[in-house]
């Protein structure tokens, strides 16, 4: 076996722009041959990948499974709306949702690593070769796996085909009821579960500004304290789940609501395709001539 240098391994990054570790699995594999090494990347889709890595997928689709007491929530992101409505990423999301599910790593890292069991490729590939084909960066982003007991719930909604994908978990009640409140996630966007799990330094920080914002009004400080103390107690209501108007009828909280189904919520995730990532400023003339150009 050839000795694989690291100033060969170099030269293959600078000429395919392909990561450092599948650089040097090419080269192992080749014997070092440089040429055949290029040929490798390109074949498996490394080489490509590599190129549109720099680029925004900030579209995509989230989906959820559920197999028995176990289910899974993730988003996969794509360049742009016209792949991730393609047969090939809806199938590529499945793929990664049912190896997810059963496999369940601790990180999307640690995914990337994984082997698919009915292929024997990793993820990495497997994503690799899918861009290859379809010609956009696609990258897993993120996924959460939950598990439930028997008197537990899960609750699944999918909102635009999978543009918003909330799923939630509830001690008692039942699966209509669990759902109820998975609509309710994917439509009000509640950040906590209740008060008690909103971070310190979070509130720290809101009632920092509550306080500048009513001094700024003028207010004396023996009327400034009560203010924020009130500003900071609708602040809550507005991101902690339990305590929002339920979707489904103003008048009560879900935790009222939840009462008269003798239900709890334990746990929910809310995923929103593209939530945090810079978009590209793009028309949609031109989004649809980087299409024709694939």
């Amino acid at each position: 076996m050839a000795d694989i240098s690291a100033k060969l391994v170099k030269e293959l990054r600078d000429r395919t722009g392909a990561g450092i570790m599948d650089c040097k699995r090419a080269l192992t594999e080749t014997d070092g041959n440089i040429e055949k090494a290029i040929d490798v990347l390109r074949e498996k889709g490394v080489a490509k990948a590599a190129k549109k890595s720099g680029r925004i997928a900030a579209e995509g689709l989230a989906d959820i499974l559920i197999n028995g007491n176990k289910a899974v929530v993730l988003e996969v992101n794509s360049e742009t709306d016209f792949v991730a409505k393609n047969a090939e990423f809806k199938q590529l999301i499945r793929t990664l949702g049912e190896h997810l599910l059963k496999n369940e790593p601790a990180s999307v890292d640690e995914a990337l690593g994984q082997k698919i069991e009915a292929t024997g490729e990793t993820i990495t590939d497997y994503i690799n070769a899918a861009i290859a084909k379809i010609g956009e960066k696609i990258s897993l982003r993120r996924f959460t796996v939950l598990h439930r007991n028997d008197n537990e719930h899960f609750g699944a909604y999918l909102h635009m085909g999978g543009r918003i994908a909330s799923l939630t978990k509830l001690s008692g009640g039942d699966e209509e009821t669990a759902k109820d409140i998975a609509m309710h996630v994917a439509a009000i966007k509640p950040r906590y579960l209740s008060e008690n799990d909103i971070p310190s330094e979070e509130v720290a920080h809101e009632k920092e500004v509550l306080t500048q914002e009513a001094l700024g009004e003028g207010k004396p400080a023996n009327i400034v304290e009560k203010m924020v103390a009130g500003r900071l107690n609708k602040f809550f209501k507005e991101i902690c789940l339990v305590d929002q108007p339920f979707v489904k009828d103003g008048d009560v909280t879900v935790r009222n609501y939840l009462k008269t189904k003798n239900a709890e919520v334990t746990a929910f995730v809310r995923y929103e395709v593209g939530e945090g990532i810079e978009k590209k400023e793009e028309n949609f003339a031109e989004e649809v001539k980087a299409q024709m150009k694939q």
